[in-house]
């Protein structure tokens, strides 16, 4: 006969964390809730804002084309005014759940002065798709890029991606590819920019943010790069403002060790004073942290 143990404590209770370093519910949604951990987060998405209509205004060249089949599939390009130029492919945040290209064209000024051609990817939004259905979208927005960015004055051999937030995740997504289902070589993708990612869904999936994304068992497995990680030619930089939350630090960092011990070349990029949506104004000049960086894996690749 089994008998069952009633001599629990308030120890035993404390000790069992909610994931890894967080004891509550409110802990864990405190870490992975970026908006209100930046005081004037409203104002920060109000500059993305005006200044991606600025940036519309300065780069008259754009074109918005489609890459699938749905409304929300699709590309704004602006072309270089330099033939045969390397391209930047970018991917907005958001918890996967908010945002269209149109709020980050600001992206494309800097590295358009730096006479790159550049790609704003748009795609559809949880709760109404899935996080791998994203994931699917995203990675036939690089292969539409690959097999027509030349018509935009941009060099299908010299791809770049950066993302931001859930952007970064995807953009992380999309060097795991096999490109040959898409007709392509599995190196199209020549450097990566991961911008104040989430790598593991496992610690998304216990926070407030889950009943929009409905992250299930597989999809931790399959769809969070921190796990999948293999050993890869291109490039990384993982870039995270000084000023994030412990959580997003934490997953920046775990995701680049995990990169460095597969014998991948990665770095850092720790920007003082950044917090989670002041760190893309290094988009905004030529000479911008961000820009910089983007820069240095074209120099490099």
């Amino acid at each position: 006969m089994i008998q069952e143990d009633t001599n629990f404590t308030s120890q035993d209770f404390s000790a069992k964390k909610l994931y890894g370093d967080y004891d509550t519910q409110q802990e864990i949604d405190k870490e992975y809730d970026v908006e209100s951990a930046v005081a004037n987060f409203p104002d920060y998405i109000s500059n993305y804002v005006r200044t991606s209509e600025t940036t519309r205004k300065v780069l008259k060249n754009r074109i918005t084309v489609s890459y699938g089949h749905t409304v929300m599939e699709r590309l704004t390009v602006y072309p270089s005014a330099n033939p045969n130029a390397p391209v930047l492919v970018f991917v907005h945040g958001g918890y996967w759940k908010l945002g269209l290209g149109d709020d980050y064209d600001f992206v494309a000024m800097g590295l358009s002065l730096a006479k790159f051609t550049v790609v704003i990817v748009t795609y559809a939004l949880a709760p109404v798709v899935t996080i791998p259905e994203i994931v699917r979208q995203v990675r036939s927005s690089v292969a539409w890029t690959a097999k027509n960015i030349d018509a935009y004055n941009g060099d299908p051999t010299r791809i770049f991606i950066a993302g931001h937030s859930a952007g970064g995740h995807l953009a992380a997504m999309a060097t795991l590819t096999n490109w040959k289902e898409y007709g392509l070589s599995n190196n199209i993708i020549k450097g990566i920019l991961a911008i104040s990612g989430l790598y593991d869904l496992e610690p998304v999936a216990q926070t407030f943010v889950e009943p929009a994304l409905r992250i299930t068992a597989d999809q931790v497995l399959s769809s969070s790069p921190l796990r999948l990680v293999v050993p890869s030619a291109i490039p990384l930089i993982v870039a995270w403002g000084s000023e994030e939350t412990a959580a997003f630090k934490k997953q920046s960092l775990l995701y680049l060790q995990a990169w460095q011990r597969a014998g991948n070349d990665g770095s850092s990029l720790i920007v003082a004073d950044a917090n989670h949506f002041s760190i893309l104004e290094g988009f905004l000049t030529a000479d911008g942290y961000l820009t910089k960086a983007v820069l240095s894996l074209a120099k490099n690749s």
